[in-house]
């Protein structure tokens, strides 16, 4: 059995028209076609849907686990997150989304790279943002998929490079801290009276390091940084830091721009992943896209996508909504 998830996300499969033959053809992969497209399947099932008659014997004696017990078409990973998320009850805290559908919702999921997951009632093409999807995140909905190549990795990058380093693994090592969490507290310290964003006035990056997958397709691009001086100290390094973040966080406005000039009404961003435990990441996005951040209480949200697939492969609920 294969996931509609997967096979439309990755493979252009469409739910109403199946496997295309011309695709294949063209990309010199006419072979997958023979036999019903036996070799790469053609049992496609819903996420959420009960798989086979549950776990084999084998597989449940190596997970520790009750043979026959359901088994959940699955979703991509980052997709598993966005369902984790986007779903969340936010009654009672104020937010625009509120009494909204769930359209006005983008979830972010941030690690070493980053996607930015929105849903439609109707199919909405955005230049640059992949899809629209039918179907492969939240049922019935269209799924558009932004991302940036490299978040996570791009910090890390960014702050493991710098001749300061060492300097700042050994301070964050003696207060028993993180360096982000070391490099978080620094930046308050040095910002004086001025919003902490405001350091940066002099200093840009532009994060394409790996090139740019959202909404310029570009994959030709580099990175850059404009403003550097010959200081090469602490205070330099919590500063490209802080660039960076920025940078990162004005790559996802641009996606947002980007997909509501296309038709989307997005109003609250739903984060979750490694990068959504930076206080100061999830306050850079709040501030330069304007719009509330909102974090779950159950941070691991791609597991909290699969347990609702589980959920509804059990029979526990009728549907994921």
């Amino acid at each position: 059995s294969r996931s509609l998830c997967t096979v439309v996300c990755k493979w252009t499969y469409t739910s109403d028209g199946g496997w295309d033959d011309s695709f294949w053809k063209m990309i010199g992969l006419e072979d997958l076609v023979k036999d019903k497209y036996k070799k790469i399947g053609n049992h496609v099932l819903s996420p959420g849907e009960s798989v086979g008659k549950g776990l084999m014997p084998e597989a449940a004696k190596d997970l520790g686990l009750p043979e026959g017990i359901a088994v959940a078409a699955s979703l991509i990973d980052a997709h598993a997150g966005g369902l984790g998320v986007i779903g969340a009850d936010v009654k009672g805290h104020n937010l625009p989304c509120e009494n909204q559908p769930i359209t006005s919702r983008l979830a972010m999921i941030c690690g070493t790279s980053s996607c930015h997951m929105g849903v439609s009632e109707t199919p909405i093409f955005v230049p640059g943002v992949w899809g629209p999807y039918f179907s492969a995140m939240v049922p019935g909905l269209w799924l558009s998929e932004g991302g940036q190549s490299a978040t996570g990795k791009l910090i890390d990058h960014v702050v493991r490079g710098h001749v300061a380093f060492p300097e700042l693994q050994s301070k964050a090592a003696a207060s028993a801290h993180s360096i982000y969490t070391y490099l978080n507290s620094h930046l308050d310290l040095i910002k004086k009276s001025l919003p902490v964003g405001f350091l940066t006035v002099d200093l840009h990056v532009w994060p394409d390091f790996h090139g740019n997958r959202s909404p310029l397709t570009d994959l030709t691009l580099k990175g850059m940084v404009v403003g550097l001086t010959l200081s090469r100290g602490l205070d330099e390094l919590a500063l490209i830091y802080l660039a960076t973040i920025q940078a990162i966080a004005l790559g996802t406005r641009h996606i947002l721009e980007t997909m509501e000039a296309a038709g989307h009404h997005i109003n609250t961003l739903f984060l979750c992943g490694g990068l959504s435990k930076n206080p100061l990441f999830v306050q850079m996005h709040a501030d330069i896209t304007g719009k509330p951040v909102v974090l779950s209480k159950e941070v691991e949200s791609v597991l909290v996508g699969a347990a609702i697939l589980g959920a509804c492969a059990s029979g526990d609920f009728a549907s994921i909504q």
